[in-house]
Protein backbone atom coordinates (compact mmCIF):
# COMPACT_ATOMS: atom_id res chain seq x y z
CA UNK A 1 0.00 0.00 0.00
CA UNK A 2 2.92 2.35 0.68
CA UNK A 3 4.40 1.74 -2.36
CA UNK A 4 0.82 2.45 -4.42
CA UNK A 5 0.73 5.78 -2.22
CA UNK A 6 3.97 6.87 -2.85
CA UNK A 7 4.19 6.32 -6.88
CA UNK A 8 0.61 7.86 -7.11
CA UNK A 9 2.37 11.07 -5.13
CA UNK A 10 4.91 10.40 -7.72
CA UNK A 11 2.41 10.24 -10.89
CA UNK A 12 0.57 13.50 -9.57
CA UNK A 13 3.51 15.99 -9.03
CA UNK A 14 4.89 14.62 -12.64
CA UNK A 15 1.30 15.36 -13.97
CA UNK A 16 1.83 19.09 -12.36
CA UNK A 17 5.34 19.62 -14.32
CA UNK A 18 3.55 18.53 -17.34
CA UNK A 19 0.50 21.16 -16.51
CA UNK A 20 2.73 24.14 -15.93
CA UNK A 21 5.09 23.65 -18.71
CA UNK A 22 1.95 23.39 -20.71
CA UNK A 23 1.03 26.85 -19.35
CA UNK A 24 4.28 28.42 -19.55
CA UNK A 25 4.09 27.22 -23.37
CA UNK A 26 7.84 25.44 -23.25
CA UNK A 27 8.69 21.85 -22.84
CA UNK A 28 12.00 21.72 -20.98
CA UNK A 29 13.04 18.42 -21.55
CA UNK A 30 12.76 15.89 -24.35
CA UNK A 31 12.08 12.61 -22.52
CA UNK A 32 8.28 11.66 -21.68
CA UNK A 33 6.64 8.85 -19.64
CA UNK A 34 4.62 7.10 -22.16
CA UNK A 35 1.14 8.34 -19.88
CA UNK A 36 2.23 11.56 -20.66
CA UNK A 37 2.58 11.24 -24.44
CA UNK A 38 -0.69 10.09 -24.41
CA UNK A 39 -2.56 12.83 -22.02
CA UNK A 40 -0.65 15.18 -24.81
CA UNK A 41 -1.83 13.90 -27.89
CA UNK A 42 -5.44 13.73 -25.87
CA UNK A 43 -5.01 17.80 -24.96
CA UNK A 44 -4.00 18.35 -28.75
CA UNK A 45 -7.32 16.24 -29.97
CA UNK A 46 -9.44 18.54 -27.98
CA UNK A 47 -8.60 21.24 -29.93
CA UNK A 48 -8.61 23.64 -27.21
CA UNK A 49 -9.49 27.59 -28.34
CA UNK A 50 -6.37 29.96 -27.01
CA UNK A 51 -8.44 32.12 -24.85
CA UNK A 52 -9.39 30.02 -22.02
CA UNK A 53 -7.29 27.41 -22.73
CA UNK A 54 -4.65 28.16 -19.68
CA UNK A 55 -7.95 28.44 -17.02
CA UNK A 56 -9.34 24.92 -18.29
CA UNK A 57 -5.66 23.64 -18.26
CA UNK A 58 -5.94 24.90 -14.67
CA UNK A 59 -9.52 24.28 -13.71
CA UNK A 60 -8.26 19.98 -15.42
CA UNK A 61 -5.25 20.19 -12.95
CA UNK A 62 -7.33 21.17 -10.15
CA UNK A 63 -9.62 18.09 -11.05
CA UNK A 64 -6.85 15.75 -11.30
CA UNK A 65 -5.43 16.84 -8.26
CA UNK A 66 -8.94 15.56 -6.15
CA UNK A 67 -9.19 12.67 -8.49
CA UNK A 68 -5.84 11.44 -7.38
CA UNK A 69 -6.24 12.35 -3.71
CA UNK A 70 -8.76 10.38 -3.42
CA UNK A 71 -6.99 7.47 -4.93
CA UNK A 72 -6.91 7.29 -8.73
CA UNK A 73 -3.34 5.46 -10.06
CA UNK A 74 -3.34 7.81 -13.36
CA UNK A 75 -4.71 11.57 -14.01
CA UNK A 76 -7.78 11.47 -16.51
CA UNK A 77 -7.49 12.53 -20.28
CA UNK A 78 -8.93 16.02 -20.71
CA UNK A 79 -11.25 15.18 -22.81
CA UNK A 80 -12.72 12.91 -19.93
CA UNK A 81 -12.85 15.62 -17.78
CA UNK A 82 -14.37 17.73 -20.85
CA UNK A 83 -16.83 14.93 -21.35
CA UNK A 84 -17.79 15.24 -17.13
CA UNK A 85 -17.85 18.71 -17.54
CA UNK A 86 -20.51 18.71 -20.25
CA UNK A 87 -22.89 16.14 -19.09
CA UNK A 88 -22.59 18.16 -15.35
CA UNK A 89 -24.04 21.37 -17.28
CA UNK A 90 -26.43 19.32 -18.82
CA UNK A 91 -27.97 17.90 -15.89
CA UNK A 92 -27.92 21.04 -14.26
CA UNK A 93 -29.63 22.88 -17.29
CA UNK A 94 -32.16 20.12 -17.02
CA UNK A 95 -32.87 20.12 -13.49
CA UNK A 96 -32.38 23.91 -12.83
CA UNK A 97 -34.89 25.23 -16.18
CA UNK A 98 -37.31 27.50 -15.88
CA UNK A 99 -38.86 25.56 -13.37
CA UNK A 100 -41.80 24.31 -15.85
CA UNK A 101 -41.99 20.39 -16.62
CA UNK A 102 -45.43 20.63 -18.38
CA UNK A 103 -43.62 18.68 -21.15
Amino acid sequence: MIDSVSESEVVLAQFNRLVQELLRGSMNRNTFRSWEIELLLDMQSCDLQEGGRKELLKRYQKAVQKQMDKGAPMPMRLSEYLAAQRAKKQLTAENGGNGDSSD
